[in-house]
């Protein structure tokens, strides 16, 4: 076996992240079902944008406001507002990354 390769924290961690993230997911879902297109692309967009590498958060940003843009111009509230919120998600993973280091 490779020396480099890392071993699980505890037996099953790796399957109990997987149940774990899946039941997140399906929690969002339940969430944004409720909810009307609008606050409901926001939402899924703000908490997926949370999950971006920093490096990457100038790049989801700008896809962000052009998604808010061509929604609002295009009269598609989910993905208005979820442009919007992907751009809101961004400016605070970015604050958070330069906050860290």
């Amino acid at each position: 076996m490779d020396k480099s390769a890392r071993k699980e924290p505890f037996p099953g961690a790796y399957y109990a992240g997987l149940f774990i993230t899946l039941a997140l997911l399906l929690l969002m879902i339940v969430i944004a079902s409720a909810l009307p297109p609008g606050p409901a692309g926001a939402f899924f967009a703000f908490v997926l944008g949370l999950t971006v590498n920093p490096k990457y958060a100038p790049w989801f940003a700008l896809v962000g406001l052009l998604g808010a843009v061509l929604g609002f111009a295009g009269d598609e509230p989910m993905v208005a507002w979820g442009g919007a919120a992907l751009v809101v998600s961004q400016a605070l993973v970015y604050l958070w990354h330069r906050k860290g280091s």
